[in-house]
């Protein structure tokens, strides 16, 4: 009969909790964002960023446990009762009934008279998180513009981390309802307040925020203007830093630099984290583009990577084509993921491939026939132009002249002879190849040296009290012989 019991009363213990999932907000979700605030005033009294840094982390994870009754309890736990900030940030939440009855009003009214800076600039930024979350992107606008608004008055190491963050989500806001030209101005305004203040790790965020406004409307030209007068500083954000290399290289590519685009862009996925999967394959996209025009074929496994199957198969195809040297599959891959390399960007620097189909199929003729007409040279090339033999004739002549093929040409003929394969190992291809995997080995290894911490003093050798105490004595005899020798 007592086990019955207990049973019974276990079972009207478990009820309330699976009976309505509508009810309100989830105690461990509040809770958590408690900690989260907690952790934020912890890291503000104590002046120690790394805590600032933790609570965002956590705070991301939170992410989509997140709803409006949640965010309406949070902020009247946090926030001091009747003040500005309270009213404006709860005018921004959907109100999804009652859902006030978790509001700790005695703790609310404990906290204090003073709300600090940090924790309205967190208020702030899981409010816009809940609305972009939403796509609530008006509301997420107008938040983020009133929390930049309050930021400009405020100079603290502690609130950098918040600000860094906030930046981001203003931006997003912006980009998100159409209306990313408008914050222009601001973005560069608030970049130079970083400047000002020495706030390196907004100034990264705000050069690639102002770096990604204007690529968004192929501004190249401006967009490279600024990254060169940008102030230099030592990277804080490994983030940051790939989203700066990201568009380091579509700047280099656009200005025809290949070489230093390609090694931008092949760095920004090395240092990507591996769940920014979006990013990476964004970058890799890019890096494929390159290669093709530096004249390189892609490994088949880097567009079989986990994940990226799918989002790379239109340039896998475009791969195939360049390899091959077919022109018509060249233009047919072209037409069929149009849109793809549309919405990529990438559909002008495609234009830019076709000579490059037309090199790698001479190529392949120049070693498969010791001798061959023009003529078959521009059936095989497919070229469509008005007159085929004449365009053959000046693309093999360029193709000798920059090296791509070994070939002569006799125009009186009509033919283009190839010349002997010979053995590469007497050539210096195989020194620059070496000469550029040590130089890319000795670079990873200074970088890994730079970026290890060590503790002060750590090359210095512990002093032992024998060896203190003679090094005292010689220290109090030549004292000693300095004021005779002075006597």
């Amino acid at each position: 009969i007592l086990s019955k019991m207990t049973q019974d009363v276990e079972m009207k213990m478990q009820l309330p909790a699976s009976s309505d999932t509508s009810s309100p907000p989830s105690p461990s979700t509040l809770q958590n964002l408690k900690e989260i605030a907690a952790l934020v005033e912890m890291g503000a009294y104590g002046r120690e960023v790394r805590r600032i840094v933790r609570a965002i982390r956590c705070t991301i994870q939170l992410r989509k446990k997140l709803n409006a009754s949640v965010i309406s309890s949070f902020l009247n736990f946090t926030l001091v009762p009747g003040s500005e900030i309270l009213s404006r940030l709860s005018s921004y939440i959907p109100k999804d009934g009652d859902h006030h009855m978790e509001v700790d009003t005695a703790s609310a009214q404990a906290h204090g008279k003073h709300t600090l800076p940090e924790i309205e600039i967190f208020s702030y930024l899981l409010v816009i998180i809940f609305l972009i979350d939403q796509k609530k992107y008006s509301e997420a606008k107008a938040c983020s513009t009133s929390g930049i608004a309050r930021l400009r008055n405020l100079n603290r190491r502690t609130v950098d981390v918040l600000a860094s963050r906030l930046y981001f989500y203003y931006s997003l806001s912006y980009e998100l309802t159409g209306d990313l030209a408008e914050i222009r101005g601001n973005l560069l305004a608030l970049h130079r307040i970083a400047t000002s203040r020495h706030d390196e790790l907004g100034q990264e965020t705000l050069l690639n925020l102002l770096l990604r406004n204007y690529l968004h409307y192929n501004l190249y030209d401006q967009a490279e203007k600024l990254r060169s007068k940008a102030p230099r500083f030592e990277a804080h954000s490994n983030q940051q830093f790939c989203r700066y290399l990201f568009y380091l290289g579509k700047i280099r590519t656009i200005q025809l630099e290949y070489t230093d685009a390609k090694e931008s862009l092949l760095q920004s996925v090395r240092k990507a984290p591996v769940s920014a999967l979006g990013f990476r394959v964004q970058c890799t996209k890019w890096a494929v583009i390159v290669r093709l025009l530096l004249g390189e074929i892609p490994e088949r496994t880097v567009f079989m990577q986990k994940g990226m199957e799918k989002p790379l198969r239109p340039y896998f195809e475009l791969t195939n084509a360049v390899r091959i040297g077919d022109l018509e599959l060249f233009k047919a891959v072209a037409e069929k993921f149009s849109s793809s390399f549309g919405s990529d960007g990438t559909k002008n620097l495609i234009v830019r491939l076709r000579h490059n189909v037309i090199r790698t199929g001479l190529r392949n003729i120049s070693i498969s026939y010791s001798r061959i007409s023009l003529a078959d040279i521009a059936r095989k090339l497919r070229l469509d132009s008005g007159n085929p033999v004449a365009d053959a004739e000046s693309i093999v002549a360029k193709a000798i002249r920059d090296g791509a093929i070994d070939a002569t040409l006799d125009h009186g003929k009509g033919w283009m002879t190839s010349k002997e394969t010979g053995d590469i190992y007497s050539t210096n291809e195989p020194q620059t190849a070496f000469n550029s995997r040590i130089s890319f080995c000795l670079n990873m290894h200074n970088e890994a040296v730079r970026a290890l911490r060590f503790p002060p003093n750590s090359h210095k050798e512990k002093e032992s009290a024998e060896k203190r105490r003679e090094r005292q004595q010689q220290e109090q005899e030549l004292a000693k012989h300095i004021a005779e020798e002075d006597d």
